[in-house]
């Protein structure tokens, strides 16, 4: 296999665990239209889904639904007002990150997150190492799983695609990183629902702990 020079992440439920300030901003939501709050549990499998998949399960609406676009423009404004709160990396990327550093190994984030959020989002994670490329759902005509962002990433990055690897806990991170021509591995600690199976979406690889990537990555 040749060689990683590059490695990219999705954002929510792969680098980060976003997932505690995006339930709160949930029920603040629910909160405000009358409805008791739900518990971590119920909406953490679908915190990688964004609005889609928390308005699903908080208000049982779909994207084509009347109503829908106001509910999701409220949700994305209390999600904004405290979207770091709570969130933190999860366990072992600090160390995968410095690893990059000693190693001058490009990385970055590639994400279905809008912009606006994803920018406030890592300026109040304040990262001790910077990724060299951010796409963000909106940056581009066409998001994830289209693997215009992963190519997109890898231009920026200076990295041909048999080189990089794309990581992410959904399935279109998988399908994106094949469409561009990278290698995929599927985030097992991630925001996945319980019918679903990482196994299941022909990936490369999978983790199943965060903790247990960086000897994936860099093996003895």
């Amino acid at each position: 296999m040749p060689e990683i020079r590059a490695v990219l992440f999705d954002l929510d439920g792969t680098l980060v665990d976003t997932a505690p300030d995006l339930a709160a901003a949930a029920n603040r939501l629910r909160a405000r239209h009358d409805l008791p709050p739900l518990p971590l549990e119920l909406l953490r499998p679908v915190a990688s889904q964004g609005a889609r998949g928390l308005l699903r399960v908080a208000f049982a609406i779909a994207p084509d639904a009347p109503g829908y676009g106001p509910l999701r423009s409220e949700f994305l404004d209390l999600y904004a007002r405290h979207l770091c709160e709570e969130t933190r990396l999860f366990p072992g990327m600090g160390k995968v990150l410095e690893r990059f550093a000693a190693l001058a190994l490009p990385w970055g984030i590639v994400t279905n997150k809008p912009a606006f959020l994803t920018e406030a989002l890592l300026d109040a994670l304040d990262l001790s190492q910077a990724p060299g490329v951010v796409v963000s759902g909106d940056t581009l005509a066409k998001a994830k799983p289209d693997p215009l962002p992963v190519r997109h990433a890898l231009a920026v990055l200076g990295v041909p695609a048999p080189h990089a690897l794309m990581i992410g806990d959904d399935r279109r991170d998988i399908e994106a990183g094949h469409g561009a021509g990278v290698r995929a591995w599927a985030a097992g600690w991630g925001y996945i629902e319980t019918e679903d199976a990482p196994e299941r979406w022909a990936a490369d690889r999978v983790i199943a702990d965060s903790r247990s990537l960086e000897a994936a990555l860099f093996p003895a």
